[in-house]
Order: structure tokens, then sequence, then C-alpha cells
């Protein structure tokens, strides 16, 4: 019997080395997987980020533009966190109709700064390494 327990102990040390092998094998097939989640999280939140301002930037410059001051300035000033904002402002007619609207369109680039634009064709996507973001603000003119 004492060379059966023996056996079985190299049986089990065998095992395990297999086991060890099977683990990297997931890991393998798993990581790039987990990397393109952990990547979109943080790509992700950034872009929310860059639309939230962009968007209030909008709303800042159709503001001051319905109240006949300067938008572009107001974009810019709201804007501060971000880097090459484009705007193009509608402002009041210069009758002061209460109908009309003022309208500020604004636009960025943003650019990743994880490699989830390399990864996305891994899993039948595909993305470029920059995206134009537009927000958009109107306002009722005052007359």
């Amino acid at each position: 019997m004492p060379g059966r327990a023996g056996r079985r102990g190299q049986i089990l040390a065998a095992g395990r080395t297999r086991d060890r092998g099977a683990a990297a094998v997931e890991m393998a097939l798993v990581l790039p997987l987990l990397l393109f989640v952990v990547f979109g999280l943080i790509d992700f939140g950034r872009m929310l980020n860059t639309q939230l301002t962009l968007t209030e930037a909008a709303r800042e410059g159709a503001r001051a533009a319905a109240l006949g001051q300067n938008a572009d300035a107001r974009v810019q000033a709201a804007s501060t966190n971000l880097r090459g904002v484009t705007d193009s402002v509608t402002p009041c007619p210069a009758g002061g109709s209460t109908t009309a609207n003022a309208t500020v369109t604004t636009s960025v680039t943003f650019t990743f700064v994880t490699p989830v634009a390399a990864l996305a064709p891994l899993f039948g996507g595909h993305l470029a390494g920059s995206v134009v973001l537009t927000g958009k603000g109107v306002m009722p003119c005052i007359g």
C-alpha cells in the first residue's frame, strides 16, 4: 500500500501542473475581453464628460446670443477644460422677434487615451482613434 500512496501523490502533483497551464490559457482568453471592458469604461466616462461639457457650453452660448451678448466668448469660457472647441452661432434677428430662437452648435474632436480602438476589431467592431462630438443649445429670443 505505501507504493500506491506514493503514486497517488505523484498523480496529484502532475494534475496540479496541468491545472496551472489551463489557468494560463483561460487567462489568455479572458484578458483581452477584460481589458476591452476596462478601457471602454475609462474612455466612455471621459467621452460622456466631454459631451456634457460641450452641451452646457452650447446652452451658455445660446443664452448669451438670446440676450444679445457675445456667444463665442461665453462658449469658450464654459468649455475651458476642452481644447479645440468650435461653435456656430445663429443669433436673434435684429427686429426683435419673439418667435425666433438663438441657436449655438458646438463641436470638438474627442481622442481616445486607451487602446480601445485597437481592441475593438477583436470583438467584431470598428472604432477610429477619434470621434467628433457635437452639442446644441437653443434659447428663445426675448425681443
